[in-house]
């Protein structure tokens, strides 16, 4: 229960935190909202099926979206002291990972809400299919749980920014794969089951690289 009161408090404070500034949220609607609407009226011009492309453009504007939002998650912590508490607070380290991996995936989330309706409106396709918002939050729990470790890693290099992508990119390669195939199946109306083996992969990449993270945060937390 005490973890579980941990990680519930740590959403909490980062939620409330979010309400008052709503300064994650803007800058990943904006961010996102811009490349797609730069990407649909570019490849419009020079791509003769537009909807090929979409499931890429979808989460190229997710993933970089997301790329800012785990940037701040802890840079937020880092100037305002709060690092250092929790390395204080006598709670388990993997409480404490699961609360900032839980309230990185919520914002993420929250962004992709706003941000599939103009994609479905741009690129002129329907995001109503149940299997596409599972794929969606599958996707987003896989980048969240290795984002969360990563951005606690480079928070306190010179060049985060650019230090966090390179760490990133490499091991997301096969759930950013997936999730694209998968998107693109399913926009295409492709049968449930030939999207399975995609989503059997999702689920095997959160299960185990979220364990992996959260057992390995200690350490990173520590250093």
């Amino acid at each position: 229960m005490s973890t579980w009161r941990t990680v519930i408090a740590i959403v909490a404070k980062d939620v409330a935190s979010e309400l008052r500034s709503k300064e994650t949220l803007s800058t990943l609607l904006i961010f996102a909202l811009l490349i797609m609407v730069v990407f649909n009226f570019a490849f419009e011009l020079r791509v003769e099926n537009v909807r090929q492309i979409a499931p890429g453009v979808l989460w190229v504007a997710f993933t970089f979206s997301g790329i800012l939002s785990l940037n701040r998650s802890f840079v937020v912590e880092r100037e305002e002291g709060c690092i250092e508490g929790l390395r204080l607070t006598p709670v388990d380290r993997g409480a404490i990972y699961l609360g900032k991996f839980v309230g990185n995936t919520l914002f993420m989330l929250a962004a992709e809400v706003c941000i599939l309706p103009l994609f479905a409106v741009l690129f002129d396709v329907s995001v109503l299919n149940p299997t596409l918002w599972l794929i969606v939050v599958l996707g987003t729990v896989g980048f969240a749980a290795v984002g969360t470790l990563f951005a606690a890693m480079t928070v306190n290099t010179r060049a985060r920014e650019a230090m966090l992508p390179l760490l990133l990119f490499p091991i997301t390669v096969p759930v950013l794969i997936a999730a694209t195939k998968a998107t693109g199946q399913i926009l295409d109306g492709q049968p449930f089951a030939e999207i399975s083996a995609w989503l059997r992969l999702l689920v095997a990449f959160d299960a185990i690289f979220t364990v992996i993270a959260w057992l390995g945060f200690e350490y990173v937390l520590e250093e």
